[in-house]
């Protein structure tokens, strides 16, 4: 069982930075391959960016690619999303995700977290 626990979300203007952090529970932290989503009103929830148990392996959504930036430490047991260049599309409440494997459909995912809020205006 893993429990997420993400935070670092807040109001930032157009072309600001923002990290947002997410804090694990369990042992098995490194095993896990982490991922992030974020979920707009009245959309989907879709793929941010995901990054495998050892950090060897990253992959971002080509909508953050080149802005975002996501990491882990084990040690800490937390994974975090470095956040350059928002725009007021980014605004969406950003969840943390745990998992075996690995995908863009939240289905790949297990465990979720219960999301922060990313507010960017202009």
């Amino acid at each position: 069982q893993v429990q997420l626990v993400e935070s670092g979300g807040g109001l930032v203007q157009d072309g600001g930075s923002l990290r947002l952090s997410c804090a694990a529970s369990g042992r098995t932290f490194s095993t896990y391959a982490m991922g992030w989503f974020r979920q707009a009103p009245g959309k989907e929830r879709e793929f941010v960016a995901s990054i495998s148990g050892t950090g060897a392996s990253l992959y971002y959504a080509e909508y953050v690619k080149g802005r975002f930036t996501i990491s882990r430490d084990n040690a800490k047991k937390t994974v975090y999303l470095q956040m350059i260049s928002l725009k007021p599309e980014d605004t969406a409440v950003y969840y943390c995700a745990a998992g075996m494997g690995v995908g863009v459909s939240t289905d790949f995912w297990d465990y979720w977290g219960q999301g922060t809020q990313v507010t960017v205006f202009s």
